[in-house]
């Protein structure tokens, strides 16, 4: 997938869509009551590809995993009514690398969820903000501190195939976002029950980490303003992650400004100045909260 290319039309859809759904509620914007047939894992056949073409010949790979549990609360609705499209179009029109093939993923808690992970499929045009209005909010999760976040990283390292690594050795992006811990690890019945095929065996959350990272630069975002994060022990959220991805780790303190920290992380990983890219983006309050996520 990943044909057609994000022009004026797409533009203007995306600002009408936005427009028209500024005011509405979750209930009436995401109005999936559950997983559809285009986000279901258990429907893929193969995998899901992207792929160059006439229209995108150097076409690079881009996952957006979101938590989508009850402890995100309204921060979940408003990130995927307004972020996650704000991020879409910030990729499709700046193209911190190039013709951009974006996938979303919608994560929940394999444990306690009846859809616990939804995923498009790759598209480079309007058809990527069609997809993104039918997650299924599904709100669940449980007390265990932590989402399946592995989830979306096993599924990129294994179900995911990208020309962009396979022709020309270059990563594509994964980005999550959530509030809560680095998550237990997936065992194989888990594994079996969310994609319905046959696993060797489960994955530690490293594991999993280790399949997305051999074809994806991989990053998770720390929503410090959901209710986990900020509730229980934010310090341990964080250095957790941190344990794990490093400099990959990126806390944030207001999830307004997401849109602006994976465009900064992106120019960074592609090699521009982090000062230089902070600098350059607007409104002294953004400009804190990048400071904020990279430490700088």
């Amino acid at each position: 997938m990943g044909h057609g290319r994000w022009e004026s039309t797409g533009r203007s859809f995306y600002i009408s869509s936005s427009a028209s759904a500024s005011n509405m509620g979750r209930d009436e914007y995401f109005k999936s009551r559950t997983v559809t047939d285009e986000l279901n894992v258990k429907k893929i056949t193969g995998v899901r590809e992207s792929r160059d073409s006439e229209q995108n010949p150097e076409s690079n790979a881009i996952i957006l995993g979101l938590d989508v549990t009850g402890s995100m609360g309204d921060i979940a609705h408003q990130i995927a009514k307004d972020g996650l499209g704000k991020i879409i179009e910030g990729i499709l029109d700046q193209q911190p690398v190039t013709d951009p093939h974006i996938m979303f993923t919608a994560i929940g808690d394999v444990r306690y969820d009846s859809t616990p992970l939804q995923a498009s499929q790759f598209e480079a045009d309007h058809r990527i903000i069609e997809q993104l209005n039918q997650i299924y909010l599904e709100g669940g999760g449980g007390g265990n501190a932590t989402e399946s976040y592995d989830l979306a990283w096993y599924f990129a390292g294994t179900l995911t195939s990208i020309d962009c690594f396979e022709k020309r050795n270059k990563k594509g992006y994964i980005f999550t976002f959530g509030d809560e811990e680095v998550p237990a690890g997936i065992t194989e019945a888990q594994l079996k029950a969310v994609f319905d095929k046959g696993t060797q065996h489960g994955a530690t959350a490293s594991q999993a980490f280790d399949l997305a990272n051999k074809m994806y630069h991989v990053f998770h975002v720390i929503i410090e303003e959901g209710s986990h994060c900020r509730y229980r022990n934010k310090e341990r959220v964080i250095n957790g992650w941190k344990q794990l991805l490093g400099n990959r780790a990126l806390p944030l303190d207001n999830y307004h400004h997401l849109p602006e920290l994976v465009l900064a992380a992106m120019h960074i990983a592609e090699g521009a100045d982090i000062k230089e890219v902070i600098n350059n983006t607007q409104g002294q309050a953004v400009k804190n909260s990048l400071r904020h996520a990279f430490g700088v």
